[in-house]
């Protein structure tokens, strides 16, 4: 018996149009060899319609995930699938009900406060990343990122409008606050962030201090009136103990060792 032929044939160049007009690209590469097997295999026409979709929306998906995670613009990539609970201080039930993302949706606040290197930015780049593979949006900055916005968009006085584009994600994560004093364009673009997207978005901060002492490093008036907003509707997290980073380095985990 001649082996059955299940070489793929390029798609007739009107099927192949219309496939373009439809904007199915991930359909469309699959096709020549799917129809090849269906032949072969002798699929009922419904499953060869079915697969074809199936692969077209398992595309797009993959590409919007992939457009959102570059869009959020995280620091390392880090996700949960490389987080060790058990040697977090967060407390395991309030890491479990910070991964369920409903505050998010409920539009409410994270703060992640304590000494450097334990654990805030990594965390948060976690949940970042969860966010954006259940489908939410994430903008990831630093607090010299919002000066800068601030300065960029001062000069025709688009600043409003800037800080809406901003809070288009579902989730705005601020990291590393309180390594050093914060400039006046920085304390600005803290508090218009936090005031636009109060009761209406949700704000994640990272913090070597307690919100309560940002007076520390702004203004006092403007510091009260980011804090006010920012803790009215937020979840606090205050970790502690050694620096991850310094007992690796000390115990020579942090770099390869040289032969």
């Amino acid at each position: 018996m001649n082996p059955i032929n299940t070489t793929a044939a390029a798609l007739p160049d009107d099927v192949e149009a219309m496939m373009r007009s439809l904007k199915m690209p991930h359909a469309r590469a699959l096709a020549p060899e799917l129809v090849a097997t269906a032949r072969a295999q002798r699929w009922e026409p419904v499953e060869v319609i079915k697969a074809l979709f199936t692969e077209e929306i398992r595309g797009r998906a993959a590409s919007m995930l992939a457009t959102r995670r570059k869009a959020a613009g995280f620091p390392t990539g880090k996700t949960f699938d490389v987080w060790d609970p058990d040697a977090s201080s967060i407390p395991t039930p309030t890491q479990q009900a910070l991964r369920t993302l409903e505050w998010i949706r409920r539009g409410e606040n994270l703060v992640v406060c304590g000494p450097s290197g334990t654990g805030k930015t990594f965390f948060l780049e976690a949940l970042g990343q969860q966010a954006v593979e259940e489908g939410l949006r994430v903008a990831w900055f630093r607090l010299e990122d919002l000066g800068q916005l601030i300065r960029a968009h001062r000069t025709d006085d688009s600043v409003t409008k800037a800080v809406n584009r901003v809070l288009r994600a579902d989730l705005v994560v601020i990291d590393d606050i309180g390594l050093l004093a914060v400039g006046t364009d920085a304390a600005e673009g803290l508090y218009r962030v936090v005031d636009a997207a109060y009761e209406k978005r949700s704000i994640a901060i990272s913090s070597n201090l307690h919100p309560a002492g940002f007076d520390e490093l702004m203004p006092k008036t403007l510091a009260t009136a980011t804090v006010d907003r920012l803790l009215h509707h937020a979840h606090v997290c205050q970790t502690s103990g050694d620096s991850v980073r310094l007992t690796q380095a000390l115990a020579g985990k942090g770099v390869t060792q040289l032969s």
